[in-house]
């Protein structure tokens, strides 16, 4: 008689998707996220589609697990968001050009008010940034090795922008991807000139999909698709100052898109249900969802350009309490059905 090999107890990792929605430096709070869920070796990353700083968070964390796997995505995205609440890295000139536009102002009073008089009637990036500097691209192409990136299968990477021509949506792939696409995915027109890519210039992914869920059906095997929104959804307030009312616009213009595609994808999942489709040709998503609103909603949308390291600290511990929060209720429910209620959420 031989003896029986040892029967392997671990469990098989769980696969999800991820979709990191944009949202300036409240992408901080999807940092943290993703930290305790890189934390969580029962999970496997199947793809990520992400917007503007969701695109930005997909690809730095694409750049750790090259270095190091979850360790190294852990690190890369921690020394990211780090060095841009620091300003390490940038030069002098550059550090004051990223003071002036996302530091420089007092965010909870004046902003809303510069920003609608001066710059929407008066100036245009064009007009007073003419050379068009960026510096957060030229710190991003410092620590994205890109073509790396582009090499990388480990996971899918989509990132989105909007045609500024065609005012669609354009989705780029892992294999395609320069700083150029994340600079166009997180274009806010009235900061910085269009990016053109293949003479086609784009704005922020965010007007058309935030993010954009659709290249995760078609492109995707993996059924759970987990969505970091960080736009808050619901206010019960009726905004009545100039600055609350362009903000919750905002929020609404952002959210628009996701609310779409998530109608879109609770009629799907009833005519699976009924029989009206067949499950071998559509697949039927298992949503869920890790909501920063409880935690962001206090937060004006003008504090998505304070980049100050105290908020992007304090928005990365909110974020993995989130998560944190989320697999202990939710993680038994992956593979086997959706825990975001898509009628009582969206439709």
């Amino acid at each position: 008689m031989t003896q029986a090999d040892p029967i392997d107890a671990t469990p098989p990792k769980k696969r999800i998707s991820l979709a990191l929605q944009g949202g300036g430096s409240h992408g901080a709070f999807t940092w943290g996220v993703l930290d305790a869920l890189l934390a969580d070796e029962r999970l496997e990353i199947e793809a990520i589609t992400g917007t503007s700083a969701g695109a930005m968070n997909a690809v730095v964390l694409a750049q750790g697990y090259i270095e190091g796997g979850r360790k190294g995505g852990r690190k890369r995205l921690a020394q990211f968001w780090q060095s841009i609440g620091s300003q390490d890295g940038f030069s002098p000139i550059q550090r004051q050009i990223f003071e002036r536009f996302f530091i420089g102002w007092p965010w909870q009073t004046s902003i809303a008010y510069w920003w609608t008089d001066f710059v929407t009637h008066y100036a245009s990036p064009y007009d007073f940034n003419p050379l068009n500097i960026n510096p957060l691209r030229d710190h991003l192409a410092k620590m994205v090795d890109f073509a790396k990136v582009r090499d990388f299968t480990d996971f899918k990477l989509f990132v989105s922008a909007t045609n500024v021509h065609t005012g669609l949506i354009k989705v780029f792939e892992g294999h395609e991807l320069t700083a150029d696409h994340l600079m166009a995915s997180a274009c806010l027109p009235l900061l910085f000139q269009a990016v053109e890519i293949d003479g086609v210039p784009y704005w922020d992914g965010g007007y058309r999909g935030n993010p954009p869920l659709f290249p995760l059906f078609y492109k995707t095997v993996c059924p759970d698709i987990l969505i970091v929104q960080i736009n808050p959804i619901e206010r019960r307030e009726t905004p009545r100052s100039a600055r609350d009312i362009q903000d919750r616009l905002n929020e609404i213009n952002f959210n628009g898109t996701l609310m779409s595609e998530m109608r879109a994808v609770d009629f799907v999942n009833r005519l699976i249900d009924s029989g009206r489709l067949a499950r071998e040709h559509y697949m039927r998503a298992n949503l869920h969802r890790i909501d920063g609103g409880a935690y962001l909603r206090p937060l004006s949308t003008a504090s998505k350009l304070d980049a100050s390291l105290a908020l992007i600290e304090e928005l990365h511990g909110f974020g993995r309490k989130a998560a944190e929060q989320w697999l202990a209720k939710n993680f038994d429910s992956i593979g086997k059905e959706g825990t975001l209620d898509l009628r009582m959420a969206f439709v």
